[in-house]
């Protein structure tokens, strides 16, 4: 049996999940381009295989169904919504991910990103690389309102990162956890609510469980004058002209994100000093790489050959 390596950076760092996948007796065929691939490239190189391994492309109807042989797609992250679900229960392809991996990264990011923005890191460190000794005044993190949209694995984590660092934590979630909030002294609120008392909103969403948002004009309306946004959730949460033009005309201060809704991203978000980007890194650390595709080679084998 075959596994189709679909992401093209697995294994770039540590050779065991390749070791385990061979040693299980699976073939593995690689992704040769070295890119995120398109619907025709995933069927092209992957249509003799019985296993995927899985980064962000895009398993639509139309892949899944031009794949006869398949039988597993191991997402190596959390996110599935770039595989058509409903079209794999009825082919019978398995999906699994790796829910638990992506927890502590991301978390870690968010809060980084929090603090660049409040410190103004970035702003001062392209100042000092230009010579220029231009002091920058920031805030502190303790007794900022933080609202956390959404709260399940990751959203938890960074509330209560934020609540050990002395923040006012607010939450959000239509599944709301009570008394997981109430143990940890998280408020839950209503999603307008959030946004009205918040001085920093991080998104952390799932596409899956807490329904359809994006923050566009009617939602940072209703937002403080001067409030900051974060996303390392998902690119379409967040309507990018809407932010550029909050950003632009001071109704923001600032934001943070590491997803956009089309990757690779140059668009008008570039062109501002008040934000900070990312190239989709949150989960982009040599420790959970490692870990990630362990367990997505994991699934693989326990799916093809342990069953």
């Amino acid at each position: 049996m075959k596994v189709f390596i679909a992401s093209s950076s697995f294994a770039e760092h540590d050779k065991e999940p390749l070791r385990m996948i061979e040693a299980a007796g699976l073939t593995c065929v690689f992704n040769p381009l070295g890119k995120r691939l398109q619907p025709l490239e995933i069927v092209t190189y992957g249509k003799d295989c019985q296993g995927i391994i899985a980064g962000l492309e895009q398993y639509t109807d139309a892949v899944l169904e031009a794949l006869p042989q398949l039988r597993c797609i191991s997402r190596c992250g959390v996110g599935v919504d770039n595989i058509s679900l409903k079209k794999a229960k009825e082919l019978k392809i398995e999906v699994r991910n790796t829910p638990d991996v992506v927890i502590q990264p991301v978390a870690e990011l968010t809060v980084a990103m929090i603090f660049d923005l409040l410190k103004n890191l970035t702003v001062q460190a392209t100042l000092m690389r230009t010579k220029r000794w231009e002091r920058k005044i920031g805030g502190l993190l303790m007794g900022k309102k933080v609202g956390v949209l959404g709260l399940g694995r990751i959203g938890k984590r960074v509330a209560e990162i934020l609540r050990s660092l002395k923040a006012d934590v607010y939450g959000f979630d239509i599944a709301a956890d009570e008394r997981w909030a109430k143990e940890k002294g998280i408020t839950h609120v209503s999603l307008e609510e959030l946004l009205r008392c918040s001085d920093i909103v991080t998104i952390h969403l799932s596409n899956n469980g807490n329904g359809r948002f994006e923050l566009g004009d009617k939602e940072i309306a209703l937002m403080k004058d001067g409030a900051m946004v974060i996303n390392t959730s998902r690119g379409d949460f967040i309507n990018e002209e809407a932010l550029a033009d909050a950003l632009k005309r001071g109704k923001l201060a600032g934001a943070a994100l590491d997803v956009y809704k089309t990757e690779p991203y140059t668009g008008i978000l570039c062109d501002l000093e008040n934000v900070i980007l990312t190239p989709h890194i949150a989960t982009f650390t040599v420790e959970s790489r490692r870990q990630m595709e362990i367990e997505a080679s994991q699934n693989i084998i326990n799916t093809l050959v342990l069953r």
